[in-house]
């Protein structure tokens, strides 16, 4: 079995956000796959100046309650501050840290103080090795809930290439593995093939982002996977593992 971190990739609306929320869980309650809806309040690391960004902190994580509390579903998101961690874990279960930030020992640590989850996604630009140092800057607060997310390396101009060795490579650290199957394929054709292989070598959870109209997505459209596709896909994976 394994568990599914899902939602789309930025809080586009509440309604959209509630909506998707709803869509999730059915799916994964009748597959009994464990959910933690996932939506960015705030977009900080936006390649384009002008690229939408979310509602907020204040917003995005009213929303994000909401699901919470009417949906009783576990949440995720990103911060990108320090001073976003305390307010964040109010909400939220599992404070996500950006693979851009991976390294910044001040938002580790003010993640980590806060008692939640902190799953840290690793920077395509980093070994898994390297990731060990920013496990450490977490669990120095005491917390020992930590998570590693794993998106692939990049070589070249903006390709990326998911070496599944970093799965051996990352079990010794004693955190739970993510893989991060949007971002890691960079293209949604290929998220399936990735997912399952990263199922069958290692990985406990699953990382997707997805939206009912990916060509209309306000964040990351062509790396979301299309709703209407997504409970025969978790089935896929799931008769994989029971082989």
């Amino acid at each position: 079995m394994f568990e599914l971190i899902a939602g789309p990739c930025v809080i586009e609306s509440e309604q959209h956000a509630f909506q998707m929320a709803m869509v999730l869980k059915s799916i994964c309650s009748e597959l009994k796959i464990p959910l933690i809806f996932k939506a960015s309040f705030d977009k900080a690391n936006r390649t384009e100046l002008n690229g939408y960004r979310g509602p907020g902190l204040k917003k995005g994580l009213a929303v994000l309650q909401t699901i919470k509390q009417e949906l009783g579903l576990r949440v995720t998101s990103d911060i990108h501050e320090s001073w976003q961690a305390e307010p964040a874990a109010a909400i939220l279960d599992v404070l996500q840290i950006p693979a851009f930030l991976c390294r910044q020992t001040d938002l580790l640590r003010a993640a980590g103080q806060t008692g939640r989850i902190v799953n840290i996604k690793k920077g395509q630009f980093l070994s898994p090795s390297s990731m060990q140092p920013a496990i450490e800057k977490v669990r120095s607060t005491g917390n020992s809930e930590v998570w590693i997310t794993e998106r692939g390396s990049c070589f070249g101009y903006n390709d990326w290439v998911v070496d599944f060795r970093a799965f051996d490579l990352f079990r010794p650290m004693g955190c739970p593995i993510v893989f991060d199957a949007s971002h890691s394929a960079k293209a949604a054709q290929h998220i399936e093939t990735l997912a399952r292989a990263a199922l069958v070598t290692g990985a406990q959870k699953l990382f997707l982002e997805v939206h009912e109209q990916p060509e209309n997505a306000l964040s990351d459209g062509k790396t979301s996977y299309p709703l209407e596709k997504l409970k025969p896909f978790l089935e896929r994976l799931q008769k994989d593992l029971q082989k």
